[in-house]
């Protein structure tokens, strides 16, 4: 079984506006990533030759320069492309997908791709017809926006005719040219009630291949409803008397790929609501409903298989999710292919998807950008930067094999969280003795609890312990603990916060903050254990007055801000590959001692708050840090690393955020100069922190949002 890569390279039309995924990933700008892709181990790259980014107009001369390159690049390096047409689009202005422009559009667009690049073998020219179909023509979501059963259909056996047409055009040039046909490997699954929807469903899931493969005749289960919405004989003939069977069937298979239908709507919120005209029922994941079960990808592909006897490839393969789930997610799919090449089925290879990450499907592509979902390589600093799976798919390639600790463990969709609607049971959190764990130190800190938090809710093994189990000013016990828990990785959060006692109690903080990481580092290094220890934005003077990033030099004007920029120093002296995360003032809706609490707290009271108006700060949320930082861990990074939610603000500033978004009285925050204060400790008046890799946490103004509604919830 091969490993084959793609990237999400979607342009798809709403209204009159393009949305291009690899404009938004800056691949078009960059050389260097073929090379990167390459360097995973692949043996063939989905890439796109898009009809409307080398032809948006008609009659001009198509600049093949940037994609030639890259496409030799592949070549030259021994991967071979899977060259891409049309990826979710509606092809360019001068076409319509409900128009024959659009057939003999692409079939004359896919002949000036093979005449350019008659070594290309293999061609998708139509990505996900089916879904594009439904996306275009039923759900109205992009260009044409149709909402009705005649557009969808029109849509797709256009798409399909013009595959045909693409193929013939392209085989002219390259006889020995081969069809890769992509599409979405769903079910819907459902109440009796609704079994007569989900079985006309699970025909339609179907159709792209039927066609394409000449099997839509009368008889079919979906002639006759295709005849009804407009197609007529002679245009089902035409598949009939023209067969495109793909040289390769590949399926995209996602966790919402399986659904359920269920006509109970009031267990289900109103945005899952949709009906057929008969019955109105909720259309949500089947994999968060309590009462059902999914098929899951091996019993799909086996349906796959024994319907058309073709070899298979699954094309896409991509979780969002955090880092440890987006690998056991891989290392699923994975097993799976591997079982079915055991059972003689003809899988010839997994697809590492998304390899730029994507942008903007949380809202289904229908705004510019969107939120950010990283993939095999991180792009928010401008320049990829490969995460754990990328050494994950190199060892898949080489060794057919990748073992992590946290891989000894079940995804979120096979545990009990996964239930969210019709929970018939209680959720039960079993630890798994495979696993080694994570060591979390700080025990009765608000960071380390957050941790131990979040490992609850990712399924990481963990031990938490107190300064009363492991003091980490001592070198013995360290030796000790490590030796007896055989942890994969140390998180560090026990510190001296306390910004005035420092000053008074300099050795204490000298000894927890600078010495004790300084040995952590030590025994890290010998083990070959991970290290995440942190500092702070107090290792700045806020002289600069403006955004800090990593390469700044430190000048700290507090005791607590020189014991950790020693820490630093020392701690990579020891460990190079340890990971250091700076942050700023935190703030968690899951303690009851933090900054922005005490703000709550205050103007509960009626109390009057006095802060300072002068001094400006990057305000970091618990929930953002700790979930980042874990990502990082697992992708073995190393340094010093900024992690705040963007955005600066004052302190009195931020005091009168929580006061509006608390419906608390305004006239209770006192805004005051930093001099007023007669802090023992110099505080800097300006510390706000900026990460050259790119904005890691959203914004502050999100992270507030996220605050207040974890906050009314606990509260």
């Amino acid at each position: 079984m091969e490993l084959w890569g793609g990237i999400e390279c979607t342009i798809n039309r709403v209204g009159d506006q393009y949305l291009d995924q690899l404009v938004y990933s800056g691949h078009y700008s960059r050389s260097e990533d073929i090379n990167l892709f390459v360097d995973l181990g692949v043996t063939k790259m989905r890439y796109p030759v898009l009809w409307e980014k080398h032809q948006p107009e008609t009659n001009t001369i198509i600049d093949w320069s940037n994609t030639e390159s890259k496409l030799l690049q592949l070549k030259n390096r021994g991967v071979e492309p899977i060259a891409g047409l049309v990826h979710h689009g509606s092809g360019p202005a001068y076409v319509n997908m409900l128009e024959d422009s659009f057939v003999y559009g692409l079939a004359d667009y896919a002949a000036k791709v093979a005449e350019r690049f008659p070594w290309l073998e293999y061609y998708t020219p139509v990505n996900e017809p089916l879904t594009t179909a439904r996306f275009c023509g039923l759900y109205g979501l992009w260009h044409p926006h149709g909402d009705s059963d005649r557009s969808f259909l029109k849509i797709l056996v256009n798409e399909c005719k013009a595959t045909v047409l693409a193929m013939q055009q392209i085989r002219k040039i390259n006889p020995e040219a081969k069809l890769v046909q992509t599409e979405d490997l769903g079910k819907i699954h459902s109440t009796p009630l609704l079994q007569y929807q989900a079985d006309f469903e699970n025909n339609r899931r179907w159709l792209s291949f039927d066609l394409l493969c000449g099997k839509v005749v009368l008889g079919h289960p979906l002639y006759l409803y295709l005849q009804r919405n407009g197609i007529s004989c002679d245009e089902l003939a035409f598949f009939e008397e023209n067969p495109c069977p793909p040289d390769v069937m590949g399926f995209n298979y996602y966790l919402t790929s399986e659904r359920y239908l269920d006509e109970n709507i009031a267990h289900f919120p109103p945005h899952t609501y949709g009906g057929n005209g008969k019955h109105q029922y909720a259309d949500v994941e089947v994999v968060r409903v309590g009462n059902a079960n999914s098929s899951g990808l091996y019993n799909l592909l086996k349906e796959a298989w024994n319907r058309y006897q073709l070899p298979m490839a699954v094309t896409e393969v991509h979780l969002h999710c955090t880092r440890e789930e987006q690998m056991r997610w891989v290392q699923s799919i994975w097993e799976t292919g591997k079982k079915l090449e055991q059972d003689k089925v003809n899988l010839v290879a997994i697809t590492a998807w998304a390899l730029l990450g994507s942008f903007g499907w949380n809202r289904l592509l229908t705004m510019p950008n969107g939120d950010y979902e990283p993939g095999v390589f991180d792009v928010l600093s401008g320049y990829p930067r490969v995460t754990a799976l990328g050494k994950m798919l190199k060892e898949l390639a080489e060794k057919q094999h990748y073992d992590h600790p946290l891989l000894k463990v079940k995804g979120w969709w096979e545990r009990d969280m996964r239930v969210i609607y019709n929970e018939s049971k209680p959720r039960v959190t079993i630890a798994d003795t495979r696993q080694r764990p994570l060591l979390i130190i700080g025990k009765n800190s608000s960071l380390a609890k957050a941790f131990a938090r979040l490992c609850d809710m990712r399924n990481i093994k963990y031990h938490l312990l107190s300064k009363n189990e492991l003091d980490i000013t001592s070198r013995e016990q360290i030796k000790e603990t490590i030796g007896r828990l055989n942890p994969w990785a140390i998180v560090n959060t026990a510190s001296f916060v306390q910004l005035e006692q420092a000053e008074i109690s300099s050795d204490s903080c000298y000894q927890l903050n600078t010495h004790g990481p300084e040995n952590l580092a030590y025994f890290s290094n010998l083990y070959g254990i991970k290290l995440l220890t942190f500092s702070s934005d107090m290792v700045f003077d806020g002289a600069k007055n403006d955004h800090y990033f990593e390469n700044d030099a430190v000048n700290p004007l507090n005791t607590f801000g020189q014991s950790k920029a020693l820490a630093e120093q020392y701690v990579l002296k020891n460990d190079p590959s340890a990971l250091i995360v700076r942050t700023g003032i935190l703030f968690s809706p899951w303690d009851h001692q933090n900054y922005v609490v005490n703000i709550i707290n205050s103007l509960k009271t009626q109390k009057e708050f006095m802060v300072e108006h002068d001094v400006f700060i990057s305000p970091t949320y618990v929930p953002d840090l700790v979930n980042t930082s874990l990502n990082l861990l697992i992708d073995d990074e190393s340094g010093i690393w900024h992690l705040a939610n963007s955005g600066t603000v004052s302190r009195a500033a931020l005091a009168m955020e929580i006061a509006r978004r608390g419906g608390y009285n305004l006239n209770l925050i006192n805004p005051v100069s930093v001099q007023i204060m007669d802090y023992k400790a110099v505080r800097p008046k300006y510390t706000a922190l900026k990460s050259e890799r790119g904005m890691l946490l959203p914004s502050l103004e999100n992270a507030l949002s996220s605050f207040f509604d974890e906050h009314k919830l606990i509260a």
